[in-house]
């Protein structure tokens, strides 16, 4: 049997830079899945700037994202700073070789205690829970913060769930929930050289 690890391609970039411009917002990402996690943002929502920092900080992915809205309804804007940056994700995984896969995280924040499970195939499902009461968190609707999650899980094209496990304050849950993300995707996407496509199937 031959114990020698693969050879990564060092030339690979695992980056991306994607645009979505529509009549409700203008949405430009660029991220850098090998990246320090160094995050420039400018949405002018600033909680929504926090969880993406949030994201990129402990996710250790560089992210440039700059967004406005056209027609002054917060919804799109969050909805589509979400799926922009998720798309921008999912492209700069490319073909997913080389790869851990699966990861996981359990974070506390306070009171709060949130798990996150990922798995990046290339087969979308999601389940969250994100036990949410207020109905207005940092100035952002209840049920905006919860698109938002759903949006950036949707359209990264793997199995995710989030679940908070107990907790009293929502901006802790909606936080350590973007966290336990953040950290289960930076050990998803981890290079792992001895497993070419880390799939039974011999695709992902």
């Amino acid at each position: 049997m031959n114990s020698e690890p693969l050879n990564l391609d060092k030339s690979r970039k695992r980056m991306s830079t994607k645009e979505r411009f529509t009549k409700e917002t203008d949405v430009r990402v660029s991220v850098n899945i090998d990246g320090s996690g160094k995050v420039e943002i400018k949405t002018g929502i600033p909680f929504i700037d926090h969880l993406i920092s949030a994201f990129g900080k402990h996710s250790m992915v560089d992210i440039d994202l700059e967004a406005k809205s056209n027609d002054n309804i917060a919804h799109h804007l969050i909805e589509d700073i979400a799926i922009t940056l998720s798309q921008t994700l999912n492209e700069a995984l490319s073909n997913r070789t080389q790869i851990r896969r699966y990861g996981y995280a359990i974070i506390p924040m306070d009171e709060v205690m949130a798990i996150s499970a990922i798995d990046l195939i290339k087969r979308q499902f999601h389940k969250v829970n994100l036990e949410l009461t207020r109905e207005e968190i940092e100035g952002i609707a209840r049920e905006d913060l919860e698109h938002f999650i759903e949006s950036l899980i949707q359209n990264l094209n793997a199995c995710t769930h989030i679940n908070i496990q107990y907790g009293e304050n929502d901006h802790h849950k909606i936080e350590a929930a973007v966290k336990s993300f953040a950290i289960s995707f930076r050990m998803a996407s981890g290079i792992d050289q001895r497993n070419d496509i880390p799939s039974t199937k011999g695709v992902m």
